[in-house]
C-alpha cells in the first residue's frame, strides 16, 4: 500500500516541511507492474506475499477487478501488507520509503511451490521488493524453460551476479539505478550510456534505461538508441518506471517489435505521470490506443 504525502517541496537532507495531504493508494513495485500489464491488455498471474490486512484486502481487490490473476498470492497471518511512504513535490517529482512486511515471506519454498506457473508462462518481470536468493531462484528457474526475463532492479542493489545478469533478456533502469548497480556517477546521456555498456559487457541482451521526461534509452552490444518522451505536464511520477514495465512487456507479448514496444511504454507512462498516485494513473489500453496510433 502506498502512503503519498503531497508537498511543496521535497525536504533536504536534515530538513522538516509540512505536507498538503495523505492519500492511501493501492501500490507496490509488483502489484503495479501487474496491473499496468492488465490495463494494457495483457494476461498476467501475481505471484507474492500480502498481510491480512485491510490493506492486503483492498490491494488484492483492486488487482482483481483490473484482471490481474491473484488466486496464489501468499496471505500472512503475522506480518503486515508492505508498505511505501511517498513523498510527491508539487512539481511531480517523488521520493519513495519502502517497508518490505509481508514480501519478505516470497521465500523459496513458496516460489517452489508456484514454479508451474512460470514453465506456463511466456514472460517473467520481476522486481527487487522482494528477497534477492527468490528473484535470482525466480530467474534460474524462468531460463530453465527457455522464458523471456526482464528485470526491473528497484529499489537498486549494490550488485547484481554475473551468473544473473547472464540469464536477463531485459534490464530497465531507470537513470540513477543504472549507475548503481554499475558502480558509475553522472548524469548524462554519455555517462549513461557508459554504464549501461558495462551491463552489456557483463552478459545482459538488452539494458532499457528509462530517463523521465527524456524518454528510453535502449542499448545493446552493436547499437544505443534514445526514443523520446512523449511531452506532458507531470504531475505525479510514483508509478512512471512500472507503468513502462507492464506496457513494455505486453506489447513485447503482442509481437511487437522492441522498438515500437519501447514506444507503446513510453506513451502509456506519459499518461500515467499526468495523474496522481501509483495505480489509480495507470490508463486501460483504449485511452492509450487512441494517443500511439495518432
Amino acid at each position: 500500500m502506498d502512503l503519498v504525502v503531497e508537498m511543496k517541496e521535497l525536504p533536504l537532507n536534515g530538513e522538516t516541511v509540512l505536507g498538503d495531504k495523505i492519500t492511501y493508494i493501492p501500490g507496490g513495485k509488483g502489484a503495479n507492474q501487474s496491473y499496468a500489464i492488465a490495463s494494457a491488455g495483457g494476461n498476467v498471474k501475481m505471484l507474492g506475499c500480502a498481510g491480512s490486512d485491510e490493506n492486503g484486502e483492498k490491494l488484492l481487490r483492486n488487482l482483481e477487478q483490473a484482471g490481474v490473476d491473484v488466486s496464489d498470492i501468499k496471505k500472512s497471518e503475522g506480518i503486515p501488507t508492505g508498505l511505501a511512504i511517498i513523498g510527491v513535490s508539487q512539481k511531480g517529482d517523488n521520493s519513495i520509503i519502502v517497508v518490505p512486511g509481508a514480501n519478505s515471506l516470497f521465500d523459496l519454498k513458496y516460489l517452489r511451490d508456484t514454479e508451474k506457473y512460470i514453465r506456463e508462462s511466456d514472460y517473467v518481470i520481476l522486481q527487487m521488493e522482494i528477497p534477492q536468493e527468490t528473484i535470482y531462484e525466480a530467474i534460474s528457474i524462468a531460463k530453465k524453460y527457455g522464458k523471456t526475463v526482464i528485470l526491473n532492479p528497484a529499489p537498486a542493489p549494490e550488485e547484481i551476479p554475473d551468473r544473473i545478469l547472464q540469464m536477463v533478456d531485459y534490464i530497465t533502469p531507470n537513470e540513477k539505478e543504472i549507475m548503481t548497480i554499475s558502480k558509475q556517477e553522472g548524469d548524462t546521456f554519455e555517462e549513461i550510456e557508459a554504464a549501461a555498456k558495462i551491463l552489456i559487457a557483463r552478459g545482459v541482451k538488452n539494458v532499457l534505461v528509462t530517463l523521465g521526461s527524456h524518454g528510453t534509452m535502449h542499448v545493446t552490444k552493436e547499437t544505443c538508441q534514445i526514443y523520446p518522451g512523449r511531452k506532458v505536464e507531470a504531475v505525479d511520477t510514483t508509478a512512471a518506471g512500472d507503468c513502462f514495465n507492464g506496457a513494455f512487456v505486453t506489447g513485447l507479448s503482442e509481437n511487437m517489435s522492441i522498438e515500437k514496444a519501447i514506444r507503446f511504454a513510453n506513451v502509456f507512462s506519459s499518461v500515467a505521470v499526468t495523474r496522481k498516485g501509483a495505480q489509480s494513473s495507470i490508463p486501460r489500453r483504449e485511452e492509450v490506443n487512441r494517443i500511439f496510433c495518432e
